[in-house]
């Protein structure tokens, strides 16, 4: 089914909608967000609305303006395959990773190994049960490498949750030996400062290194004192993974004081968050680079030496941005589009009131060569569908789809579901196609939608958090050229060079 091709018809009564809640989105202004749910191991609870709000939501619904309670609309040139429900892992779905035939999705709870060698009716080969939010997922040969974000007993995958102010507790990256698809086996484990919300490999001949993002630092906490603003650089030995460890620890916001280099956030800079660390690193290998998505900073960086990564240019917003939550380069790395996660990814924010240069996404340009270039911004994009305000709705995570002199790109919006966008004209991306499903609830802001919308291999995935596992089909001259390119691994923070 498709919804109507006018987007000024949803946003009609939607931004009445966001006019009545106008205090709400205040609200999500006026404090730094946060990151994304970390509710321990324990579903995200909804949150009920004024009578106002939800009146605008059945509204909506009863005038076509957005799609129905669980409804899933698309625009025509997208093709919706199959939908594979959560099974054992009942937790949230987080990201996804790909090598051969096989897909590999994060769960709070532990993760899923799919065979999607039939993309319209993948195959589930084995579940591992092993709780610490986020598990951030990613693969390289025989190797699977999992984050750990929440304090936990010990490192073992029965642990359980124990608090940050204890010495004893656990928190850092998980190795498993996947040589065997149907029977992952746990072979080490590494503590890492603050733990491990996110992770990006940076992948050698015999050994990976792993750039660890963490951040939140507290005096409260043995394992994670601030200022912390760096990150854990691991070295894992691929004949040897049991002999993983913490290599180096690069300060990217060196500074004087407790509070370290980076943005101080409120109340200096309202609304943004201070900067202890960074949410996630997207690492270009042919082109020793990587960008970072640093809470309240962007950077540029060389990682010519893997393992002493040299910040190149940083960047504020200190208008527009809450949140910088993520990266991806394009092809000829000339540009990065840089996400900002405003709410926590918690929030209703795609709405008439927050606007569209909020909770949006940042492209900007690379000028210059070597350690001299600089990141200059040039717009924002954002999706341009309307959204109730009982759906969490805000820029997250994407992937390129590789097509010659273009520049397109998959991305999840949560709730806002999943958009294919072009930014080949840098100031002025536009979309290009949509997939979505109505609101989890009408009456109540509840947390779900797509985490992570990736290319890979002729098709897009989608983790929605509570529905499962997405394989749509994108059919558009446009994009039809990426069919052609097929990978034998992705890691979409290890962006490949797809056209070598």
């Amino acid at each position: 089914m498709t919804l109507s091709n006018d987007p000024r018809r949803r946003r009609r009564r939607l931004g009445v909608a966001a006019a009545c809640t106008g205090l709400l989105a205040a609200l999500f202004a006026a404090v730094p967000a946060a990151a994304t749910p970390d509710p321990g191991d324990a579903p995200a609870v909804g949150r009920e609305l004024s009578a106002s709000a939800r009146a605008g939501a059945a509204a909506a619904i009863a005038d076509g303006e957005i799609p129905g309670q669980d409804e899933i609309v698309h625009s025509a040139n997208i093709e919706h395959l199959a939908t594979i429900p959560k099974d054992a892992l009942s937790g949230i779905n987080s990201d996804l990773a790909f090598q051969g035939n096989y897909a590999f999705a994060g769960n709070y709870d532990g993760f899923r190994i799919f065979d999607i060698s039939d993309p319209k009716s993948p195959k589930t080969v084995s579940q591992v049960l092993c709780p610490g939010s986020q598990n951030d997922i990613s693969v390289s040969g025989d190797l699977l490498f999992l984050s750990t974000d929440s304090s936990r007993s010990d490192s073992s995958c029965n642990s359980t949750t124990q608090p940050a102010t204890e010495k004893s507790s656990w928190e850092g990256m998980k190795v498993f030996d996947i040589s065997d698809k149907t029977n992952p086996k746990y072979v080490a484990a590494v503590e890492t400062a603050c733990g491990s919300h996110t992770h990006s490999l940076v992948p050698e001949r015999k050994n990976v290194y792993i750039y660890v993002s963490s951040y939140s630092p507290s005096v409260t906490y043995p394992d994670c004192q601030p200022p912390h603003d760096g990150i854990s650089v691991i070295k894992v030995p691929r004949k040897a993974p049991e002999r993983a460890a913490v290599v180096n620890f690069p300060v990217l916001f060196p500074g004087e004081g407790p509070d370290g280099g980076g943005n101080p956030g409120s109340p200096t800079n309202p609304g943004v968050s201070k900067t202890t660390g960074c949410h996630d690193i997207t690492v270009l290998p042919e082109k020793d680079l990587a960008a970072g998505a640093c809470m309240g900073d962007g950077i540029l960086f060389s990682i010519k030496d893997p393992e002493h990564p040299k910040v190149i240019d940083q960047v504020q917003d200190n208008v527009n941005f809450a949140f910088w939550h993520s990266a991806t380069f394009n092809q000829k790395a000339n540009k990065v589009v840089f996400t900002d996660e405003l709410g926590g990814g918690g929030a209703a924010t795609c709405n008439a009131a927050i606007g569209p240069n909020r909770g949006a996404d940042g492209i900007y340009d690379i000028v210059g060569k070597g350690d001299k270039r600089k990141l200059v911004f040039r717009s924002y994009y954002k999706i341009p569908r309307h959204q109730a305000d009982t759906e969490n709705c805000v820029a997250h995570n994407g992937s390129l789809i590789p097509v010659k002199g273009k520049d397109l790109m998959v991305q999840a919006w949560y709730q806002g579901g999943v958009s294919v966008w072009d930014f080949t004209d840098s100031s002025a991306p536009k979309e290009i196609a949509y997939f979505e499903r109505g609101p989890l609830s009408t009456t109540a802001l509840s947390v779900g939608g797509s985490w992570s919308a990736y290319y890979y291999n002729g098709y897009i995935y989608s983790n929605d958090i509570t529905k499962g596992f997405d394989v749509l089909k994108l059919s558009d001259p446009r994009t039809d050229p990426a069919e052609r390119i097929h990978l034998r691994e992705l890691n979409v923070q290890t962006q490949p060079d797809y056209f070598d």
